[in-house]
């Protein structure tokens, strides 16, 4: 009979398992439901793949991320195990051709995503087919208070229903206690195991930098550390920016975002792989999932939605255990534009009931009465018709689907594409010959850049507004462009559907959900002052803090963060690079930091903490040209 390593060396070519994952697997083959709370990198896949391969029956694994899924898919099938992805693409007979396999073929894996499991159909077809074990990937994303949280992962419990004898593993790389607590009552785990290995890093130095020249700082870590490298940022255009920034500087990068072709991400993707492009400049669409244990520096050149958010992306780094550094780059515009972002994203109970109020009215629905049919939803109409912010009018319409008052579609707001195929110069040409087109066009290069050869989202309803155009204008002019030959206009399937699950009853409806809308507010805020009391921290050690956060404590600091090495040099040399400092600005009147390291022979890293403990103990001040002086 096989046993879990000898599975272990037949596929995955290993000899020992890591840290928990042989405890984890016994208690999965036991039939005992489990939660694995284990680090980024700490191999949670193969907790529930290899003793999907010594029990009978299939494997059901639930997914966020398509590219996910298929990745995982891939991998299984070159080690010669039968593995299949539920894509939204299969119609109806490939479903049952596909389901017919798993019955009769001797697969052994099933992913899909949650949304999947809503169909009754697709329901139906899991509950004739052997299950053996149900394993749930992200699972934090089940939870209102964790970081990723999807609606639809609520649909998973139902596989509990449809084979009551599997049992389940969830897993997880970042979640609090409280959505630990969440997983367990939402996935009806009876008497589960938990399984949770320390977060701490012992070789990954987390490193905060501040300062106003952000790609002189970039560019100096890079430098430094030399190695395979993840940027984070926090918009698409950005990544495009930062990599041609470093590619002119003599860096090999790729940039890799979410509105990138299938094609475009997949050889962004493999330049880095290879080594080809060793940085990738990203947003945090890259990552989940990647296999690459060489990766030496992380960079944060915008603050982290949350704490769990960056510990993932931190956790990239340094998985060979190898020296590795996480940094964040940051100034005061960095916090502001995290601060105003996050002040978007919350919306006032009256904004919700002004919303829920309108939808009845959009679909003539009257005071008590509760629709009994799907109705077909136009979002971006909508918000045009009641004149709605579309931002806050999004995060609203998640909010009552997120609370069972409607049912929308995933696709609800989902974006049209737009190519230039034209060149640049003929674009130009074309604008000068078509002028009633010409703002249109020059309005998405400047909003979208990288259109040129590349898929660009774009959002009709917006730049309609800001053209002063309806947005019925907006669709024909780029139909007539595309017409013309100048781009392709891959215009969103739009109409989605939403469903009302509660009779109207407008505020009253509102109320009973009110507090869960507050709590779940209170949650984002707190988020959010966990990201902030990160960066301003200058005392305790940045692991230690990281690590308290998710409710583990370490009395030890970690002696490689900057706080430590701060605390290490500082009676060593930091009196003499005050000093030195000091005599500078004396000389000089004004300098930018970028000055002051290249005039001083020291550690540019110690001459940035020596500013910041100057500019803390009001020495000195930064004028409005961002070059520090004499405090007055």
């Amino acid at each position: 009979m096989s046993s879990p390593t000898h599975i272990l060396q037949k596929y995955w070519k290993h000899s020992e398992f890591r840290n928990s994952q042989e405890k984890i697997i016994n208690a999965v083959l036991t039939t005992k439901d489990v939660i694995a709370f284990l680090p980024t990198g700490g191999g949670k896949s193969i907790c529930f793949q290899i003793p999907a391969l010594l029990n009978d029956g299939i494997c059901i694994v639930v997914s966020p991320l398509v590219a996910l899924m298929q990745d995982q898919v891939s991998n299984l099938q070159e080690k010669g195990i039968k593995a299949m992805a539920l894509s939204a693409s299969l119609s109806q007979d490939e479903i049952v051709t596909m389901f017919d396999n798993l019955k009769y073929g001797k697969y052994k894996f099933l992913y899909l995503s949650p949304e999947r499991l809503s169909s009754e159909f697709i329901q139906e077809k899991i509950q004739q087919v052997p299950v053996g074990l149900i394993a749930v990937d992200e699972a934090h994303c089940i939870s209102e208070w964790g970081h990723d949280f999807r609606p639809s992962y609520r649909n998973i419990s139902v596989l509990r229903t449809l084979h009551p004898s599997a049992p389940v593993i969830a897993l997880t790389a970042s979640a609090t206690s409280e959505v630990l607590k969440d997983i367990s009552q939402n996935l009806t785990l009876k008497n589960e195991l938990l399984f949770k290995e320390s977060l701490q890093r012992e070789s990954l130095s987390y490193q905060i930098y501040r300062t106003e020249d952000t790609h002189f700082a970039l560019q100096q870590l890079i430098q430094k550390n030399n190695g395979s490298a993840i940027i984070y940022t926090s918009s698409r255009k950005a990544t495009k920016n930062i990599s041609d920034f470093l590619n002119l500087k003599g860096y090999k990068c790729s940039y890799y975002h979410g509105g990138l072709s299938v094609n475009e991400k997949k050889e962004s993707y493999f330049n880095w792989l290879s080594e080809k492009t060793p940085i990738m400049v990203a947003t945090n669409a890259f990552g989940m999932g990647i296999d690459k244990d060489n990766v030496s520096t992380i960079v944060h050149t915008n603050l982290p939605y949350s704490l769990e958010n960056y510990m993932q992306e931190a956790g990239r780094a340094g998985r060979n255990g190898a020296q590795a550094t996480s940094s964040i780059i940051y100034n005061n515009a960095i916090e502001f534009n995290f601060k105003n972002r996050f002040e978007k994203s919350l919306i006032s109970i009256e904004f919700i009931t002004d919303v829920y109020i309108k939808l009845n009215q959009h679909f003539q629905i009257s005071i008590g009465e509760k629709s009994s049919e799907k109705r077909a939803f136009n979002f971006q109409l909508f918000c045009e018709r009641y004149k709605l912010p579309k931002l806050k009018t999004h995060n609203a319409v998640q909010q009552l689907n997120n609370q069972s008052i409607i049912r929308v579609g995933d696709n609800f707001n989902q974006k049209s594409l737009v190519t230039f195929c034209a060149s640049h110069k003929e674009t130009l040409a074309y604008c000068e010959k078509n002028q009633h087109f010409g703002e249109l066009i020059k309005l998405i290069l400047r909003n979208y850049g990288g259109a040129f050869g590349a898929s660009k989202k774009i959002d009709e309803y917006l730049l309609g507004q800001k053209l002063q155009l309806g947005y019925s204008q907006i669709i024909n002019s780029l139909n007539s462009i595309s017409n013309d030959g100048i781009l392709t206009y891959d215009q969103a399937i739009l109409t989605s559907f939403i469903d009302f699950l509660v009779p109207r009853d407008d505020k009253r409806t509102i109320n009973r959900i009110a507090q869960n809308i507050k709590r779940f507010q209170k949650v984002k805020i707190d988020k959010a002052k966990a990201v902030l009391k990160y960066i301003h921290n200058t005392k305790q050690c940045r692991s230690n803090l990281l690590l308290s956060y998710f409710d583990e404590y370490n009395t030890e600091t970690c002696g490689i963060c900057d706080i430590c090495l701060r605390d290490v040099s500082s009676n060593l040399n930091h009196s003499s690079i005050s000093e030195n400092i000091l005599e500078l600005l004396q000389k000089h009147h004004q300098l930018s930091s970028r000055e002051i390291v290249s005039l001083l022979t020291m550690d540019k890293n110690n001459v940035l903490t020596v500013l910041q403990l100057l500019l803390d103990s009001d020495k000195i001040t930064i004028t409005s040209q961002h070059k520090f002086q004499l405090k007055k």
